[in-house]
């Protein structure tokens, strides 16, 4: 699960790691990861962050991190 190990240490990772993945993959890969990432994968620092640093977002325009959804699909 490559792109849940890049997306920890996106969110967890010394600058180190993070300077040495980026140069690694590259900004689109980082890209993929943010756009697809699930719930829980990122907190509110790092998902900032990196909204800005890959260019997808303007200031005061980060979309909310992702949700969980508990629907259930069966009926009781």
């Amino acid at each position: 699960m490559p792109y849940r190990v890049m997306a920890q240490v996106m969110n967890i990772g010394e600058y180190s790691d993070v300077l040495e993945l980026a140069k690694t993959v590259g900004d689109d890969v980082l890209r993929k990861v943010i756009v697809d990432a699930e719930a829980g994968q990122f907190d509110l620092r790092s998902w900032t962050y990196w909204h800005y640093r890959l260019g997808l977002s303007n200031v005061d325009e980060v979309p909310p991190l992702p949700k969980r959804s508990f629907e259930s699909t069966t009926t009781l």
